[in-house]
């Protein structure tokens, strides 16, 4: 399957002003544009979906055609919300994606992708280095140190923390995320200094959790010189803009689509 749009005309996508960079290729894509149809119309780029495998494969080439007019190769991870991160010296097979949910990479030409429904992805880049990174954050992630593990990767390629400029994208706000008195209780026990990121629910007895500030906290303690949360929209209440694991669970839908995160150093 193969389209004859150009895609900076159909797609829609955002950038981070902390990574408008020389040499600095990025995009936080929304569900706009694309081929996929039903559930998941648009540019969903989940092959984790039950969509049509060439649907995705489309939506994936249109994506890259928006980062670069060249050749590129797209590399994504089986994401399991942890904090492994992978080093990419040469793109892998589909079917070979590693399990983790960090990448970083020194080598241009090498879009580093991230896919959420919710989550938060955040793009990091050392443009003086040359090394670029690119992590998948919920909140078991972001409990957990994925943001430091990718920062310490893009460390062992060269990269200096303090020249280091992250962005957060679109992610489940905090007027979205309703969660139970357990969840909090998590929080309280081994990370009391985070209650702050709660707020009561109108529900009785829930409670609002305001991940995209939660993670953006822990980006700044590693000493970043940027920290760029503009971009981080609310994917949960749009459903033109962007796919929601949330919002098609309460809705009782069968399956969601993914939206794609990426970074490239241009050749």
């Amino acid at each position: 399957m193969t389209t004859d749009a150009t895609p900076r005309e159909t797609l829609a996508w955002l950038e981070a002003s902390a990574l408008k960079l020389p040499g600095i290729a990025h995009a936080f894509f929304t569900r706009r544009g694309g081929v996929s149809t039903g559930l998941y119309t648009g540019l969903n780029v989940g092959y984790g979906s039950a969509d049509a495998r060439d649907a995705v494969t489309e939506n994936r080439r249109l994506a890259m055609r928006v980062l670069t007019d060249r050749e590129a190769s797209l590399v994504t991870v089986h994401q399991v919300h942890g904090t492994d991160v992978v080093p990419v010296e040469t793109p892998w097979p589909r079917t070979e994606n590693p399990k983790a949910d960090g990448l970083v990479t020194d080598r241009p030409g090498i879009a580093l992708g991230i896919l959420t429904a919710d989550c938060t992805p955040i793009l990091l880049a050392d443009p003086e280095a040359g090394v670029i990174g690119a992590a998948h954050s919920g909140w078991k992630g972001a409990v957990a140190g994925i943001g430091a593990a990718t920062v310490a990767a893009m460390e062992r390629l060269g990269a200096r923390r303090a020249r280091i400029r992250a962005a957060i994208g679109p992610t489940i706000n905090q007027a979205s995320y309703e969660v139970g008195p357990e969840f909090r209780d998590r929080f309280e026990a081994d990370h009391p200094e985070s209650l702050r990121f709660f707020r009561e629910a109108p529900a009785v007895g829930k409670f609002l959790f305001d991940l995209p500030g939660f993670v953006r906290a822990h980006l700044e303690e590693q000493g970043l010189a940027v920290v760029d949360a503009e971009r981080a929209e609310d994917t949960c209440p749009d459903p033109h803009r962007y796919f929601s694991y949330r919002r098609a669970t309460k809705l009782g839908e069968p399956d969601y689509g993914r939206q794609l995160s990426a970074v490239m150093l241009r050749g």
